[in-house]
């Protein structure tokens, strides 16, 4: 679509524009968006009536630059790389003929929940202050990298794969050989039944599931597979842990990001305002390291627990919605939740997350305050 089509189609609605360097392509509308510079964060309130996935209307965008409009005629996906017998070029005709899969699975930033570090310990870390509006589960349909990778006879001495995007910024990270191997580690090329979106990586974008959003690459171009292990600014210099506390583990300023922890979220604004009364209370937990086990609530900050109801389905790598009654009183209130994984990971409490330069890995059970009015 357009841009000016874009505008014009949704001219109704209270909306962030797309600017003229094509920053966001898609309406963010403010009642359903948080916006920072080029990215948004979804407002979580806006997920409280939703189904499992998020439709693609309402994920968050965490861009490096401005949106790509790309051909898919004229577009080539290379591979290439010391790792492979058989370098390739792609188009994308060739790539809706190979065989395909559909998975559901969760894409999270890393920097989610970063700005608690601030409110918890006082220093607020480098990069958008993300509550945890930068999450969505889509059901993905595309073609497993193993496909392309054993079509361009990858190597048994063959290390890293690398995804690169062609986008402004050239946004690429690698992974291990074995991660891009993976079943459910695709070239996807649809999101939720549908071609995907621009903002989201259209003509085809990665998706490596179960680790930081930073690997699963958009609108990519090139997949470089080596010999040797890769070292780019974003595995060496960002997407790791540095700061104090932190060993380097050269050539990184610190441990390497892959796996999400355990996270949920509650399906209210923050701070939450409802009215009095019987209310269910909803949200969604996931991991990157398997399907969720177990989810609690407390409504006295941590001191006493229940179990929420969880909801089906709940998918390896995809997580889970799960509910719960309340009978809400007026006054100020806090409801904390807790969810477990199946490899026994439990969200802990906010004064134990260790505090980085660049705000990773908060994954703590936040009470989420709310008026009841």
């Amino acid at each position: 679509m357009q841009r000016r089509a874009v505008e014009e189609e949704y001219a109704f609605l209270d909306y962030e524009k797309p600017t003229p360097e094509g920053n966001i392509v898609k309406p963010i509308p403010r009642n359903l968006f948080i916006q920072h510079d080029r990215c948004v964060e979804t407002r979580w309130e806006a997920m409280y009536g939703r189904g499992y996935v998020t439709p693609a209307s309402l994920w968050f965008i965490r861009n490096h630059g401005p949106t790509p409009v790309i051909d898919a005629k004229t577009w080539k996906l290379q591979v290439s790389g010391s790792g492979v017998d058989n370098p390739l070029t792609l188009s994308y005709d060739d790539i809706l003929r190979m065989p395909s899969v559909t998975y559901t699975r969760f894409i999270e930033c890393a920097g989610n929940g970063r700005i608690f570090f601030k409110e918890y310990q006082g220093e607020m870390p480098k990069g958008r202050p993300w509550r945890f509006g930068s999450y969505g589960l889509a059901e993905w349909t595309g073609v497993p990298l193993y496909e392309i990778l054993e079509r361009a006879k990858i190597k048994p001495s063959a290390v890293d794969v690398m995804p690169t995007g062609l986008d402004k910024s050239g946004v690429e990270r690698p992974m291990p050989v074995s991660k891009a191997m993976e079943p459910d580690t695709i070239l996807a090329y649809a999101m939720n039944g549908d071609v995907l979106p621009l903002d989201h990586g259209y003509p085809a974008r990665v998706v490596v599931p179960g680790w930081v959003g930073i690997n699963s690459i958009k609108w990519v171009g090139q997949i470089t597979v080596s010999e040797e292990p890769i070292y780019v600014e974003r595995n060496t210099e960002e997407y790791v842990l540095a700061g104090p506390g932190f060993d380097p583990v050269p050539p990184a300023l610190g441990p390497v990001l892959t796996s999400v922890p355990v996270r949920s979220a509650i399906a209210l604004p923050w701070p939450g305002k409802i009215a009095a009364g019987q209310i269910t209370i909803r949200g969604f937990a996931w991991s990157g390291y398997g399907h969720i086990t177990r989810v609690e609530y407390s409504l006295d900050d941590g001191i006493t627990w229940a179990d929420a109801n969880i909801l089906q389905p709940n998918i390896r790598l995809a997580g889970c919605r799960w509910e719960f009654p309340w009978a809400a009183s007026q006054g100020e209130h806090t409801i904390t939740i807790r969810a477990t994984d199946s490899a026994g990971n439990t969200q802990p409490l906010p004064d134990s997350m260790r505090w980085n330069e660049r705000g990773y890995e908060f994954w703590a059970a936040v009470p989420h305050p709310v008026t009841v009015h």
